[in-house]
């Protein structure tokens, strides 16, 4: 069995981001630490999962250690599909008050900034699946092959 490879971005810790690639990510951070505040304001137990959900995305879109580093394409992606979902949600089940409006307008921001870093710096939507494809396939022990 061979060993597999780490599956990285096309941006690595060594090179140097632009400031186009930084304004990105923090615009991220930001929005996505907005949109948990306004989660934690509503109280109730969803809207406090749904805060730490993005919360906890946040802090490993900017843990400084190597495992964050190496999987970050996974977290957006995570991100992406999370605030996705949360959007979902409200327009099926969401209360239709002002703080809601602002909220999925945050949110729709987030989106359209993580689907710009998944371009920038992972590559087209099928780099990132093959990237997820290839950590299926090394966590589950398949190989890269067909059949089986």
């Amino acid at each position: 069995m061979e060993a597999a490879k780490p599956i990285t971005t096309r941006v690595t810790s060594a090179a140097t981001p632009t400031a186009g690639d930084i304004t990105l990510q923090l615009a991220i951070v930001a929005l996505t630490v907005a949109t948990a505040a306004i989660h934690v304001s509503l109280g109730g137990l969803l809207f406090l999962a749904n805060a730490a959900g993005y919360t906890a995305l946040a802090l490993a879109l900017i843990a400084p250690f190597g495992l964050a580093r190496e999987y970050r394409w996974l977290v957006r992606l995570a991100l992406l599909g999370f605030t996705l979902a949360t959007i979902a949600g409200w327009v099926v089940f969401g209360a239709r008050i002002p703080v809601a409006y602002l909220d999925k307008g945050i949110e729709a921001l987030l989106v359209a900034c993580v689907v710009a870093t998944l371009y920038r710096l992972d590559g087209s939507p099928l780099e990132v699946l093959g990237r997820v494809v290839g950590l299926a396939r090394a966590v589950t022990g398949r190989p890269a092959g067909r059949g089986r």
